[in-house]
């Protein structure tokens, strides 16, 4: 008989049913198990969980539809039609002969021209290098234009690199290119056409190198510059680096050597080399003595050897200055012609009744010439020192006072006198076409540009005094292996002491020609050699003379 609980019937095995009370059953198969009905909250989280994934994914299809819908169509047209880099041609560096020093080959992939640079020694640091493009891992350029790291590639980076082009890609659904079509075509670089002769280059870099090897010096350089446009015909640094190895960056054992190495080859010594320059400066110093009239030119001088100052602590001693050897009587022109220290310790500082210009005239026609500025050539790093002064020596040698040793030392370019070859063949210039000084430049044929000269505005008897004992320091002085019938010089010779205990020396050749007619100024500059050595600058500058008579007679007229 059925009985009903809430109106529903309960079933005979709804009774007393007792899993424990019935062994018998198959558990396995819920035999003797009492079944519960599924709770209303847990059908109510369900719902919630389900209705929230549904939210969820109807958000998600409102996204990519409608509200990005535009965004996202253009992404995939996108990934069908790809912009890829039209590379431009790089510019070809010439030197003036039109001499391919930098130009490009195509690569293996075709996608852009491999730099190639001439591996006629002498030219590195004025060439320079140029980094390639680059990709990242997925294959996307990150750098889509050559780079110039140094000298004229870097210098003139803008004209050389062009501009690239666009170029639009279709590719298929396996990745691959069906249809290709140019944008926007590329615009290769300018050429350039440097002042440079590069075999003039490598003949100087040739002869440093050698006499470097030797007789011990460290390095050198050396830099020919057109006195009336200031057009650079040679300048070289020795050692260089290789251009094409920085370029390609895969020889990473060499590259190391150069960074390390203690020659430095990444040193261009035009640019970026301070050096004393001792007795090169002496024909400025003595336009400031005729200038401020200090003394006439014609005057004599004694020179037995060198001059003694009391000293202002202990009258029983004395400072020597020392002059290279006993000259005897020198008036201004033999003064240079011999570099008579003695002569420009009296004229510089003074001495008895001589009276001296001072440092503060040294200072003044050192910066009129030029020393302690920049010249501005357009190549990256050029650096400057400051000339030894008062107001220098109290910063640098914690107050000490200035005495008039220092002056003496000054006057003839050592003690802090510090020049690059640079400004010292842009003052020599100056000497040689009568007061300008000019801007030094790279390129054939580039103007003077508005502010590039300055007027050094001294009479040109003064200048002509000058020209004379550099003159006769070739027919009867310090540099007479330069006198040679196919072309008058003037020159002026400087042997720097540098070092602990004046141990090595900076030897220096330079000046102008023709001397009649001048058209270039020239310095030469071999660093830091023994000191007891007598072979220098003047050996190499006349070696790059006796090789340019015969290979290059059209610069000497």
């Amino acid at each position: 008989m059925k009985k009903y609980i809430h109106n529903k019937p309960i079933e005979p095995d709804e009774i007393f049913i007792d899993s424990q009370n019935l062994p018998e059953f198959n558990t396995h198969q819920f035999e003797g198990r009492l079944e519960k009905s599924i709770s209303i909250k847990s059908i109510v989280f369900l719902g919630v969980f389900f209705l929230l994934i549904g939210v969820i994914y109807v958000s998600k299809i409102w996204v990519l539809q409608v509200n990005k819908g535009d965004i996202y169509a253009q992404q995939g047209e996108n990934n069908r039609l790809r912009n890829t880099v039209v590379f431009s041609e790089r510019g070809i560096i010439y030197d003036r002969n039109k001499v391919e020093l930098a130009w490009n080959e195509r690569g293996e992939d075709d996608s852009f021209s491999s730099r190639r640079y001439i591996q006629t020694l002498g030219v590195a640091h004025l060439i320079g290098y140029a980094k390639y493009p680059s990709k990242d891992n997925y294959g996307f350029y990150y750098r889509e234009d050559f780079e110039g790291i140094e000298g004229t590639e870097k210098a003139y980076n803008e004209k050389l690199k062009g501009k690239n082009g666009v170029k639009i890609l279709e590719i298929n659904a396996l990745g691959k290119i069906q249809s290709q079509n140019i944008l926007t075509p590329p615009k290769d670089g300018e050429n350039i056409l440097l002042s440079i002769d590069s075999n003039l280059n490598n003949k100087l870099y040739g002869t440093i190198e050698n006499f470097s090897k030797i007789y011990g010096f460290i390095g050198g350089a050396a830099v020919i510059m057109d006195v009336n446009s200031g057009e650079l015909l040679a300048m070289t640094s020795y050692p260089e680096y290789n251009s094409q190895i920085l370029a390609e960056g895969d020889d990473s054992e060499k590259i190391n050597n150069y960074i390390n190495g203690k020659s430095k080859p990444f040193l261009n010594r035009i640019i970026q080399g301070a050096y004393t320059p001792g007795s090169i400066i002496k024909p400025v110093m003595a336009i400031g003595v005729l200038n401020e009239k200090i003394i006439d030119p014609n005057k004599k001088i004694l020179s037995t050897g060198s001059i003694s100052l009391p000293n202002p602590y202990d009258s029983t001693k004395f400072s020597i200055f020392k002059d290279w050897k006993a000259l005897g009587w020198v008036d201004l022109r033999e003064a240079i012609a011999f570099s008579s220290d003695v002569y420009f310790y009296t004229v510089g500082g003074g001495f008895g009744d001589q009276k001296g210009i001072g440092i503060s005239n040294i200072e003044k026609y050192s910066k009129l010439f030029g020393f302690g500025e920049k010249t501005n050539i357009n190549l990256q790093g050029e650096i400057n020192r400051s000339i030894p002064t008062p107001e220098w020596k109290v910063i640098n040698f914690s107050g000490d006072p200035w005495r008039i040793g220092d002056t003496y030392n000054t006057v003839i370019g050592q003690y802090g006198y510090q020049l690059t070859p640079i400004q010292v063949v842009r003052a020599i210039s100056a000497i040689a076409n009568y007061g300008t000084l000019l801007t030094p430049k790279l390129l054939l044929g580039e103007k003077q540009l508005f502010g590039d000269t300055r007027d050094v505005k001294i009479s040109k008897e003064y200048f002509d005094i000058v020209r004379e004992g550099m003159r006769m320091a070739v027919t009867e002085g310090t540099g007479q292996s330069l006198n040679m019938k196919d072309i008058h010089i003037a020159v002026k010779t400087g042997t720097a002491q540098v070092g602990i205990s004046n141990a090595y020396v900076n030897s220096w050749s330079v000046g102008f020609f023709p001397y009649e007619n001048p058209r270039y100024a020239f310095v030469v500059m071999m660093e830091r050699g023994p000191a007891n050595n007598d072979v220098g600058a003047t050996s190499v500058t006349r070696q790059m003379f006796d090789w340019m008579v015969q290979n290059t007679p059209e610069y000497l007229k």
